[in-house]
């Protein structure tokens, strides 16, 4: 019986192909080629890669670099919406030289640094983490270059893409009171990171300024306060927050999920609005459409009888009934801007190189009003 196996196509056929070096391939395979090949060759080496069906030897590849092509994501609810526009944003900076890898926890659950330890054998050659807390970073000790999403307080950690959300905050709430909401509700975030809690906290302070009253408890109608000290903070995205409000109530707080938003809205909203609430924020989108639901099973009318808003600006945020307001994360620049960091710290040239100095851009968030509020 003749053999009919395959003989595997090698670097070197695609070189004789072509007429070029083999590390000429391995530039262009890599998508190392820019400034070293010329564009007539790179041109030639796709076609003969194309022509012969070459495939990258990825396993070799790791033993010479001592590192892999994978990229780790890290993200304490990769089932948000929210981080499709992120993976979106970090594939289009990765290319092709890097495959994205994806550490999924269950919704709500902090990653474990146990869990990405485990992704060692693989040898990544980069994370990309975000909210994460500084324990997890201590207890990580990642000897592979790491960049920060979303993680304000922790920029002197390593280097971060984080949201200066101060304004999209003030903006909403300086939108609220001219609207004459004097009470709003504020739908909470299950999730425990500091992105949310720093949500909360600039719109209570931004309330306070403003004499308005915010409700955020499950079972009654208790309103957390702020102090004048609190209400007169920096609170800078860039800065942790000091002096965060405590209340000892139970917060109304829920999964970033439709469903577990709205069984916690349907609870809520009536003691709420018993309280005088004409306003709810919810801490993200995917929170008010929950909420937008449970308003409707209720027959109260949105913007009428009560104005929603949320955070994130989800692509279907435009299609609720009614569109939703919300404070802009732009989700696409954040993987965009973490993932060319990471790209350049990998190549040697980002200022964690030395790993001593470390960069921080921040991407401002703007308010986007639609008629759930407006009317």
């Amino acid at each position: 019986m003749a053999n009919t196996r395959t003989k595997r196509v090698t670097a070197a056929m695609v070189a004789r192909r072509a007429g070029v070096s083999i590390s000429a391939v391995s530039l262009v395979v890599n998508g190392k080629d820019a400034g070293r090949i010329s564009a007539a060759n790179a041109e030639r080496i796709r076609s003969a890669v194309d022509e012969l069906g070459y495939v990258v030897d990825r396993i070799a590849a790791t033993l010479v670099r001592g590192r892999s092509d994978l990229v780790i994501l890290v993200a304490p609810d990769l089932a948000n919406p929210f981080f499709g526009q992120v993976i979106r944003g970090i594939r289009a900076e990765l290319g092709d030289r890097y495959r994205l890898l994806l550490s999924v926890t269950d919704s709500g659950v902090q990653p474990s640094a146990a869990d990405v330890r485990q992704f060692a054998a693989l040898r990544p050659a980069g994370l990309l983490v975000d909210a994460p807390s500084a324990a997890f970073l201590d207890e990580l000790g990642a000897e592979e270059p790491i960049v920060l999403l979303d993680a304000p307080g922790l920029e002197d950690r390593a280097t971060a893409v984080n949201y200066d959300i101060a304004p999209g905050v003030s903006a909403l709430v300086d939108h609220l009171h001219a609207l004459g909401h004097r009470t709003i509700g504020y739908l909470d975030a299950s999730t425990g990171t500091e992105t949310f809690a720093r949500r909360r906290t600039l719109l209570l302070r931004a309330a306070r300024r403003l004499g308005m009253t915010v409700l955020t408890d499950r079972d009654n109608d208790a309103a957390v306060t702020v102090t004048d000290a609190d209400a007169d903070a920096d609170a800078d995205a860039g800065a942790a927050v000091a002096g965060a409000p405590v209340d000892s109530t139970t917060p109304a707080a829920a999964d970033l999920d439709l469903a577990a938003a709205a069984e916690v809205a349907a609870h809520v909203l009536p003691t709420w609005r018993a309280a005088g609430a004409t306003a709810v924020v919810c801490a993200a989108d995917t929170l008010a459409y929950g909420l937008l639901a449970a308003a409707a099973g209720l027959g109260i009318r949105v913007p009428d009888e009560l104005a929603v808003a949320g955070f994130d600006d989800l692509p279907s945020s435009v299609v609720t009934a009614p569109p939703l307001t919300s404070v802009s994360l732009p989700g696409g620049a954040l993987g965009r801007s973490a993932a060319r960091r990471l790209l350049a710290a990998i190549d040697g040239d980002g200022p964690d190189s030395d790993g001593a100095h470390h960069d921080t851009e921040l991407l401002t968030a703007t308010l986007v009003i639609r008629a759930s509020t407006a009317g």
